[in-house]
């Protein structure tokens, strides 16, 4: 289930960033603020449930933060077409190598 938890935290976190990106655009409905505090109390929700399971904060934290950041650059591409250059792919590729490496440290 920690894992579950996390996964629920991450999915969350990156929702909630994406529904502000849908608020923050002029003439959007504001309703989709209710989206963006829902799904950041969700995240640290599942994030504290992940944490109450058993995952090492600093594990828990850093695949967190990494996971969001790589989702919604990637989730930001395919919805609102932004940028997404070599340089930023290679970024997201080291995250990627990040998470792993904070995986393979905590010596589970």
């Amino acid at each position: 289930m920690t894992w579950i938890f996390l996964i629920a935290a991450i999915l969350s976190e990156v929702s909630a960033t994406l529904a502000l990106r849908m608020a923050s655009q002029t003439g959007s409905n504001k309703k989709w603020f209710v989206v963006v505090g829902v799904g950041y109390v969700a995240s640290f929700a599942f994030l504290t449930l992940a944490l109450d399971a058993g995952l090492a904060l600093g594990v828990a934290y850093g695949i967190w933060t990494a996971c969001g950041v790589a989702l919604t650059a990637l989730a930001c591409r395919i919805l609102f077409r932004e940028a997404l250059t070599k340089l930023m792919a290679a970024g997201i590729a080291l995250i990627a190598a990040g998470v792993v490496l904070i995986e393979l440290g905590a010596g589970h």
